[in-house]
């Protein structure tokens, strides 16, 4: 360990003195906070931290390989059996039944409303040998409580041995179809009651699920999906104890479910932080803080269809990052699950990419390996610190319910959410394999089925009485997803694809960088790209352009080459043809290069991608979507 790095993992305060003094000597009189950034909550993350203070570790589990959780998820149970024995075979220890109609199916889910169907499914599984996860359709609870139940008595097994997390959780429910089948106190108590019909029969596992992937996947920060699992939390509490069970014995009901994505550092410190909250949440109830047990899903909202095995890598980043926050259950979505039902394939590498980190890692050894390190510390109080802050507003509206059903935590996301899009429509947040470095020649992939084109919104089988806006699932690629889309059917209908001509003027210093970022952002919108790839004089340059046929010129080349050609380069393509004349370059820098002419659209860093590309498929392509 250097003389810099204090024992508890940080950097102590004369090395991080000496550290700002040298950075402070590079950034050559920029402001330090260049080298800040944020997280969605606002919060800031440091280039570098100090040593941790005094740490505060709530009740940990006991050190122990986490459950290796897959979905099961094919509509025909039959299939969806051979499917979950496979994935038995293969190492998992916990399937996730997403049923029919769930929330989380996606278009899919096993069509198993009846206790024969639900045999079929789980035909070959030993129910005393795993932890059966339940994924039910909106307020579909008790039914299929009521089938679990009678296939165990059916099958002969006794419900002491059973590990079975039914997954009762109807603010989700509420949420994710925007409305509510009847007055809260009436859903309160079915719900409860529905709870205490499985306790009866003394389930080993959760009969309820505090779960945040309704208001991750519709764009939650990190700070809005804590406050929205313990708003939750807090409301099933008090739903509890109005009929009859004690805090303690409620508690103990309860499984907890956060998403984990590709931010390695903002996952652990959320994980971290939610034993932290809840732990604030016993306390204030009279409660020991006991250990929760708190599952993890890797992200719906980061997959992608496009160069899809790009998600292994943020599914890779996402397992590892719940596993070292101490997750106890993990379920990797396989990396073609946004194009449709995965198959075998997807299937094992799902469950392989778990198996190096428990097996070959040996991440679950060490408990909360992230206590003490100082970045680590400051996020996760910083961030549980921003949730609760959250959490007392929904309950100063009167609580979980009271803030959905008046929209009030709906335009709170939705704020955050248009940032989001908005980073990604300017490609501030890049997505790898999407909106840069796409690849246009990408071959197919193979999926059981393929997935809806456009998603059902969530719908119970019976009436909604009241209703609101419903927290909408969504992926941050489909937007330029769209535009590829368009593309190929302008491939399929005429051979080709849309194509953007890049007049890369000068030699190639002055052009390469803005060359390449002309190339990675057309691309991504699906247009096809045709150049000179060498310095080349002006007349060659514009001959290659009329040659390809593209009606979209875009110039590349450094400021000094703008004030030098942009003037003649600009007139030149005009009188060739081009529909549209693009520069790479900030308009703000080169207004005085291109004084006088014309130039339809500027291409810079922070410019509105999406727009501008969107845009292009309207003028040039009408009819076009």
């Amino acid at each position: 360990m250097s003389a810099a790095t204090g024992r508890d993992g940080g950097v102590n305060d004369n090395a991080l003195g000496n550290w700002r003094k040298l950075v402070a000597s590079t950034l050559k009189g920029k402001s330090f906070d260049a080298l800040l950034s944020h997280s969605a909550d606002g919060l800031p993350i440091e280039p570098l931290y100090a040593a941790a203070g005094e740490i505060h570790s709530p009740p940990l589990p006991a050190a122990r390989p986490w459950r290796l959780a897959q979905r099961i998820d094919h509509p025909d149970p039959r299939e969806a059996s051979r499917l979950a024995l496979e994935d038995l075979s293969g190492g998992a220890s916990e399937m996730a039944l997403v049923l029919s109609g769930s929330g989380t199916g996606r278009g899919f889910g096993v069509n198993a409303s009846s206790v024969d169907a639900l045999d079929a499914a789980l035909c070959g599984v030993e129910l005393d040998r795993i932890r059966l996860r339940l994924e039910t359709a909106p307020f579909g609870g008790r039914a299929v409580a009521q089938n679990v139940l009678e296939l165990a008595a059916r099958r002969g097994k006794d419900p002491l041995k059973l590990s079975v997390d039914f997954g009762l959780d109807p603010v989700s429910d509420m949420a994710r179809c925007g409305g509510l089948p009847s007055p809260w106190p009436e859903l309160a108590e079915r719900f409860v009651g529905t709870a205490k019909l499985i306790a009866e029969k003394g389930f080993a596992g959760r009969s309820v699920r505090v779960d945040g992937r309704a208001a991750h996947e519709a764009g939650a920060s990190e700070a809005q999906e804590l406050a929205f699992v313990l708003a939750t939390g807090v409301a099933y509490l008090r739903a509890f104890e109005a009929h009859g069970f004690s805090l303690d014995r409620a508690r103990k009901d309860f499984g907890f479910l956060l998403v984990a994505d590709a931010d390695e550092y903002l996952t652990i410190a959320k994980f971290r932080a939610l034993r932290r909250l809840w732990e604030r949440v016993e306390e204030a109830c009279g409660l020991t803080p006991e250990p929760i047990e708190l599952a993890a899903e890797t992200a719906w909202r980061m997959m992608t269809r496009r160069d899809p095995h790009t998600n292994m890598l943020r599914t890779t980043l996402a397992a590892f990052s719940a596993a070292v926050a101490g997750a106890d259950s993990i379920c990797v979505l396989p990396f073609t699950t946004a194009i449709g039902l995965p198959d075998v394939f997807a299937r094992r590498a799902a469950r392989n990419l778990q198996h190096v980190l428990i097996e070959e890692a040996h991440l679950w050894r060490v408990m909360d390996p992230a206590s003490g390190s100082g970045a680590f510390e400051a996020l996760t109080q910083a961030l549980a610190e921003k949730a609760w802050e959250l959490f007392q507003e929904i309950e100063r509206e009167g609580g979980i319910v009271e803030s959905l059903t008046g929209g009030k935590l709906q335009g709170r996301i939705g704020a955050v959410n248009e940032r989001r899009r908005k980073d990604v429509g300017t490609r501030t947040t890049p997505l790898t394999g999407v909106s840069e470095f796409a690849l246009l020649s990408e071959a197919p992939i193979g999926v059981l089925r393929p997935a809806p084109e456009q998603a059902e919104k969530v719908r119970p089988d019976f009436p909604l009485q009241q209703k609101f806006e419903a927290l909408a699932s969504q992926r941050l690629a489909a937007p330029f997803e769209r535009l590829r889309d368009r593309s190929d059917a302008w491939l399929v209908r005429t051979g080709h694809r849309p194509a953007v001509f890049l007049a890369n003027l000068g030699s190639a210093a002055s052009f390469t960088r803005r060359r390449q970022f002309a190339k990675s952002l057309f691309e991504g919108g699906g247009f096809a790209i045709a150049e000179n790839g060498d310095a080349s004089t002006l007349r060659l340059i514009v001959d290659l352009f009329r040659a390809s046929g593209a009606s979209l010129a875009c110039l590349c080349s450094s400021d000094e080459q703008y004030a030098r050609l942009g003037v003649e380069a600009a007139r030149a393509f005009k009188a060739a043809g081009a529909k549209k004349l693009a520069v790479a370059g900030n308009p703000r820098l080169l207004a005085e290069a291109f004084e006088g002419e014309t130039i339809d659209l500027f291409v810079f860093s922070g410019c509105d991608a999406l727009t501008i590309l969107d845009g292009l498929y309207h003028d040039l392509f009408p009819g076009q979507g």
